[in-house]
């Protein structure tokens, strides 16, 4: 598992797949990504869980597709 004090915020968020999914905002506690509102095409935060996080350099690198992502992340309002 990736560690958490890897991750930074503004950090870019990137499937599996190469397709930018968001920009981290901070870290929610310590097992989830909460990703910035006003780089989401609905306007709200999502959560996504560190076990997602693939790897970390320059980019966080997740090992699910966009559209998976997508389809579990945890929407806030």
């Amino acid at each position: 598992m990736v560690a958490a004090t890897d991750i930074r915020e503004h950090m870019e968020v990137r499937a599996a797949d190469g397709r930018h999914v968001g920009t981290v905002d901070h870290l929610d506690g310590e097992s989830r990504i909460k990703l910035t509102k006003s780089d989401s095409t609905d306007g709200k935060h999502h959560l996504i869980p560190l076990e997602w996080v693939d790897h970390v350099d320059a980019h966080v690198h997740l090992n699910k597709n966009a559209d998976d992502v997508q389809r579990q992340w945890t929407s806030l309002n």
